[in-house]
């Protein structure tokens, strides 16, 4: 490191600051209230999912507060790639980890000692030896430590996923430094988990926020799995743009995926357990660094993953839990932008799924595994909102009709079922609420199997009221009724049906019920999102931001998101003041990359004949291009190469009269680039036009019959598209 930016100066207002040292016009939710709470000294926890923003809620308070602030972070790829991102917006930030030698830990002490750092990123374990211990003593004495944050604290819980012994040692740091307030974040943490994090780190009255789970920005969808699901995958890839992850259930099959995926020139790496630590590093910085598109990956591939600007994740195998798939797919669309959540369904699938949970050894284990997987069934067969499942699945309240999985966005026809849910509720008291979905549906529909006659339960006023409705149907009605809901289920493993409040209501008739009723399956054809010259600016300036960043090392994203770059391809700013306009385009950065976007812009623009946003705009006008179809493009772009009919045809494996008939019928779209000279010699085009002129333009057979043989249909097809063409726009031969 050769250096470090001189202390920042403090602007009036917090937006004024957001916008000075990192670019943005406008704060996130509870970013706002959060730092106004850290800048007052209080403790807080924070509870945010991933790409909601935690790490600016310490940041920004860091630059305003004298002296230093100390991250505790347990992953060294994520406090390195945090650091890169604050030194290239300019402001003071480092670490000290095992990667450094000797020479760089003092290169970075000496920095922190003469003020030139303002956050300072550590490893628990580091935190808590004695002789760190002893150089934070220094730095509270002689520059003020102004707090600690403490990123993924849900690894102090031993309820939390991932427990780290060492983060129940911190609380020595507390009581080392009782005046230093403290930082908890989270991204998953349950109320049982909130508590223990309050207790482990010995919190004083903490602010606590816990925002939505919901993600607006991701688009949910269920797509069938076809039989030939490496091709069904590779169709999905060439309508996908940006970096992409693709989730996969075993090392075999990542693999196998990413082995197809590079034969077919699309640039995509492995990453799974199985492989040697240093292919993984090397794999995940080349993803990082936007040298490849595509991450095959097994659940391996997960936190510590600090790559905003993910535009899809795949999932080309069912995943083993809702947790676990709102986690995986919560990976796309850090930054904010719009991204999609993919996931390829087959109940073929099931059954791998279903032979490995046999696998257990422990029956509790093997019980709630099941249910884990009857609830991932449960969300792909689904007709109600895709968003409001997953946060139900978190506790959270969600009234659905998102507009952001395929659900919504294709709403199914809603019908009253208000009735079928009566007779559904009535016989789940009717049982004493001791049963599961599938037992319910068996006294509904009359079944005489063993354990229902057994229990008396064909006896029940309920017994056989459901014979008019299929399985699926009453499935159908009992997943929504739990979505909804209007009735709840055990979440020990046995998926017990249980009725609350709001199944009363329903039974009392205080309630309806809807049940959007599913057509036939069909994919979904997403249309691209922007218009095509902004796609074509937007990838010209990510290979610049691309080399700007190999030459800097760094991650593309640091130089800017690509959030600004479509700002910028979108509104083509022409000045350093248009530029200074763009979300994430702060002062530092224009210093640093103005000139070189605005000439790349410009460049850009000159040759498309594009106006820049300062230029008037010019009138827009729908090209030929967008009228023709793609089999019609074909044609036209080899015959504009220069190869004859017969040689069109070969190449296509069309018969002669096909390409004819494509070039008849861009002739008569009025494309003026056919040379009809090229095609028919000008003696034989006067006596076809002679006998269009004697028989009429009716009939081709009649003309072909006319001409006795001696002309083919595609010389006439020409011919007669011609003779139209011209007599609609008034001109005579």
């Amino acid at each position: 490191m050769s250096g470090f930016p001189p202390p920042l100066t403090q602007p009036q207002s917090l937006e004024q600051c957001l916008k000075q040292y990192f670019g943005y016009d406008t704060f996130r939710p509870g970013q706002r209230e959060i730092i106004e709470q850290v800048l007052q000294k209080r403790d807080t926890l924070i509870i945010m999912p991933t790409g909601g923003g935690k790490s600016l809620c310490f940041q920004l308070p860091a630059l305003l507060k004298p002296g230093v602030t100390v991250v505790v972070s347990p992953l060294i790829a994520l406090m390195q790639d945090q650091v890169e991102a604050l030194q290239d917006n300019g402001i003071g930030a480092t670490f000290l980890n095992s990667t450094l030698s000797p020479h760089g830990v003092r290169q970075r002490v000496s920095a922190i000692l003469e003020g030139k750092i303002k956050l300072l990123y550590v490893a628990p374990e580091r935190l808590l030896s004695p002789q760190f211990l002893e150089f934070l003593d220094r730095i509270d004495a002689e520059l003020g430590i102004s707090a600690f944050a403490i990123d993924e604290a849900h690894c102090v819980s031993e309820w939390g996923h991932d427990f780290r012994p060492e983060y129940r040692q911190l609380k020595q740091v507390r009581s080392r430094y009782p005046h230093v307030p403290a930082m908890a974040l989270t991204a998953t943490a349950t109320e049982r988990v909130r508590r223990d994090i309050v207790k482990q780190l010995a919190l004083q009255k903490p602010y606590v926020h816990v925002a939505s789970f919901y993600r607006s920005n991701l688009y949910y969808q269920v797509i069938p799995k076809e039989k030939h699901r490496f091709t069904q995958l590779l169709n999905l890839m060439r309508s996908l743009d940006g970096s992409g992850i693709i989730y996969c259930s075993s090392r075999k099959r990542v693999e196998e995926v990413a082995f197809k995926l590079q034969k077919e020139n699309i640039p995509a790496l492995p990453y799974h357990a199985g492989m040697e630590d240093y292919e993984r590093i090397e794999n995940q910085t080349r993803f990082i660094r936007d040298d490849v598109q595509i991450m095959v990956a097994t659940v391996a591939f997960g936190m510590g993953i600090d790559k905003p600007d993910v535009r899809f994740v795949i999932h080309y195998d069912l995943p083993k839990s809702l947790e676990s798939y709102y986690q995986e797919s919560g990976r796309a669309g850090r930054d904010g932008e719009a991204a999609q959540c993919l996931l390829l369904f087959s109940y073929g699938d099931v059954k791998t799924i279903e032979y490995l949970i046999e696998q257990k050894p422990d029956e509790d284990e093997r019980r709630i595994a099941r249910q884990q997987l009857r609830q991932v069934l449960d969300y792909a067969a689904s007709t109600d909102c895709r968003h409001r499942i997953q946060l139900r699945y978190f506790g959270e309240e969600f009234p659905g009709n998102c507009g952001q999985c395929d659900n919504c966005r294709h709403q199914k026809p809603l019908e009253d079922w208000t009735v079928e849910a009566m007779k559904f509720l009535s016989c789940v008291a009717r049982c004493q609420e001791r049963f599961g979905m599938n037992y319910i549906i068996d006294v509904l529909r009359g079944s005489k199997s063993k354990k229902v006659l057994d229990r008396g339960h064909d006896k029940l006023s309920t017994y056989g009221i459901g014979r008019d409705k299929t399985a699926d149907d009453w499935k159908l009605l009992a997943r929504s009724l739990l979505h909804q809901g209007l009735l709840d289920q055990t979440t020990d493993g046995y998926s017990i049906l249980k009725l609350n409040r709001h199944s009363w209501e329903v039974m009392k008739k205080q309630r309806e019920v809807k049940v959007a009723v599913p057509p036939k399956p069909q994919l979904e054809q997403q249309s691209r999102s922007l218009a095509a010259e902004v796609g074509m600016l937007f990838e010209h300036l990510r290979k610049l931001r691309k080399t700007i960043a190999d030459e800097k090392q760094v991650p593309p994203y640091v130089v800017f998101p690509d959030s600004t770059l479509q700002l910028m391809a979108r509104e083509r700013p022409a000045s350093e003041a248009d530029l200074l306009e763009i979300s994430g385009v702060g002062t530092h950065k224009l210093r640093q990359y103005g000139r070189q976007f605005l000439s790349a812009i410009n460049q850009f623009c000159e040759e498309q004949g594009l106006p820049l946003k300062s230029a008037p705009p010019k009138q827009q006008t729908i090209s030929i291009w967008d009228t023709l179809s793609e089999t019609l493009l074909k044609t036209l772009e080899l015959y504009q190469q220069g190869l004859s009919v017969d040689a069109i045809a070969d190449e296509r494996g069309l018969k002669p009269s096909t390409i004819y008939g494509h070039l008849a019928e861009l002739i008569a779209l009025n494309y003026g680039d056919i040379d009809v000279d090229r095609l028919i010699s000008p003696e034989r085009q006067q006596v076809i036009l002679n006998a269009i002129a004697t028989v009429g333009d009716d009939s081709l057979r009649q003309i072909f019959e006319y001409l006795k043989g001696d002309y083919d249909y595609g010389e006439i097809k020409i011919m007669l598209a011609m003779w139209r063409s011209q007599r609609s726009s008034e001109i005579e031969f």
